[in-house]
């Protein structure tokens, strides 16, 4: 579109500069003295900042325009996965983040050798590092370039040139301290941007009474029947949570925040707070989709398909400056999410693979290998730019949903074994790797599917993604219980890893065992699960 004026491109630099001039006062001091302030900002870091950050690295630009184009399409049912994340970071911070922090761990690979072995540390470790590069990465650049292509009128290749180096300056140099820092402010650009577009919509339609009237029923309805193709209730209740486990709980790319918080009310208290930011995307980022479809009733803009949602309101309805405002919202989020990854990959890369083969190497040798993966990272990028446009839309689709056949088994891995101390190392093994073998068979029967017979295999392949995954998550959890009651009971320590250890395992860190006493995390964590079920109740 290029619908950019000179005052826009000003608020855009400026907001170049303050990102660049936070991350250079965010990094600043001890952060490249040690391997724990360069991944981890010294494990000192406030709730409200990794809360901040837990949201800002969630929320990337594709999210924004896909949230905005499905709710142009099919109305308020997509943001259940948004509500679902809200109830799930309370899982992370009531289950998972106490033993996360008291075993003291850098990396999920690490946590998963310390339950299990080596191998199961190594299997989640190249995975995760395959999954960054193909799907997290190439996503995050592909946005970029599409957002300075179809809104600042700036060549795709320049656009994503322009994203991934600058992103990569600040995350090389100032660690994950910079990366946190920036993502407050960039959540804060982020919700400030989508307000803005939200509002100015409602004023421009003529309210909320005029939105229900211009628009279908079935757009407010959030619960749809179990063979609804995208969003059956069924999939929702019973599939969304599986992959919301392996993505909010267990992955580097999210957990890395609240390893950096200071103590375990302080990472609790950031993953309620990031809870209750994810109760916004329903309202203003779903929000405006609904908003573009009534205006395109009314004729007051021209939609010409449902992703373009969110750029055709930013060009119709933002004056200048405003709209250099959202657009900085837009770069912020894909910002965010591509300094995460960068970062969050580097540490897996030094942790958990540089560490393994030299574990002699000093703290200011890691802080420079992590350096240097991440300038490797960004390279890896740069050169996937010229790729991404021959890549199909189809199996750029395909690409993404493998992180869907993926996460199941690694769910079931993290789950089960903080609950049930009887599982070992070999029935984790089997899980996975039978886990990736179920999960390839699905993809391929998908990418195959106009060549199948009807039967049950054509029935796989056409299965929702979210019912797959409930398959799925039973079938490697079975192995993962029968493979371990069939051998060797796990090692003592692995043990003091689960929610209740053996009564005569001693750790180094033990679970307590006192009287609980409601705080102010509790209360916040009722009330924002009524929160939820409030919004379950009335859409």
């Amino acid at each position: 579109m290029g619908a950019l004026s000179s005052f826009d491109g000003v608020v855009i630099a400026g907001y170049f500069l303050l990102v660049f001039a936070i991350a250079f006062l965010g990094a600043r001091g001890e952060t490249k003295k040690t391997s724990t302030n360069y991944f981890l900002a010294g494990r000192n870091v406030a709730w409200w900042i990794a809360g901040a950050s837990l949201f800002a690295s969630n929320i990337g630009s594709e999210h924004l325009v896909g949230l905005a184009g499905t709710g142009a399409a099919s109305g308020l049912a997509v943001g259940h996965f948004e509500l679902l994340a809200s109830l799930i970071l309370l899982v992370l911070g009531w289950v998972f983040v106490p033993l996360y922090l008291r075993s003291g761990v850098f990396t999920m690979p690490e946590f998963l050798e310390r339950r299990y072995s080596p191998a199961a540390r190594w299997y989640l470790a190249v995975v995760s590092i395959v999954a960054y590069v193909l799907t997290k990465i190439s996503v995050t650049i592909y946005a970029g370039g599409v957002v300075f292509e179809s809104l600042m009128g700036v060549g795709f290749w320049v656009g994503a040139t322009i994203v991934v180096i600058a992103t990569g300056v600040y995350t090389v140099f100032g660690g994950l301290k910079a990366v946190l820092y920036t993502d407050t402010v960039q959540a804060a650009v982020l919700l400030l941007g989508a307000a803005l577009v939200t509002w100015l919509g409602f004023r421009e339609v003529g309210g909320w009474d005029e939105v229900r009237t211009l628009v279908a029923p079935e757009f407010f309805e959030m619960w749809k029947p179990a063979t609804h193709p995208e969003f059956p209730w069924t999939g929702i209740l019973f599939g969304a949570p599986i992959l919301g486990i392996w993505y909010w709980c267990t992955d580097q790319f999210i957990v890395q925040r609240v390893l950096s918080a200071r103590d375990v009310e302080e990472a609790r208290r950031a993953t309620v707070f990031a809870g209750f930011l994810k109760l916004l995307p329903l309202f203003l980022f779903v929000g405006p989709g609904i908003l573009a479809v009534a205006l395109s009733a009314q004729g007051k803009l021209s939609l010409a398909a449902s992703d373009q949602a969110l750029p055709t309101l930013i060009v119709t309805l933002l004056p200048s400056g405003v709209r250099g405002l959202v657009c900085a919202g837009l770069l912020a989020a894909l910002m965010s999410t591509l300094s995460s990854v960068f970062n969050s990959c580097s540490t897996v890369v030094t942790w958990d693979l540089y560490k393994k083969w030299r574990p002699d190497a000093d703290e200011k040798h890691l802080v420079r290998v992590g350096q240097g993966a991440t300038a490797l990272l960004v390279l890896l990028g740069l050169a996937w730019i010229p790729f991404m446009k021959l890549v199909s839309g189809q199996l750029y689709t395909y690409l993404q949903s493998v992180q869907a056949y993926i996460s199941p088994p690694i769910a079931a891995v993290f789950l089960l074994g903080v609950l049930y101390r009887r599982l070992n190392a070999a029935g984790a093994v089997a899980a996975l790797w039978s886990g990736l073998v179920l999960g390839a068979t699905r993809l391929l029967l998908e990418l195959n599917r106009s060549h199948l017979a009807p039967g049950w295999l054509l029935r796989l392949a056409e299965m929702n993604f979210l019912h797959f995954a409930v398959l799925l998550f039973v079938a490697t959890s079975a192995i993962l219980v029968g493979v371990s009651l069939l051998t060797a009971p796990p090692r003592a320590e692995a043990t003091a890893l689960c929610l209740r250890p053996a009564p005569e395992v001693t750790s180094a860190a033990p679970v307590e065992a006192s009287r609980f006493r409601p705080t102010a995390s509790f209360w916040a964590s009722c009330a924002l699960v009524l929160a939820v079920l409030t919004i379950w109740w009335l859409f």
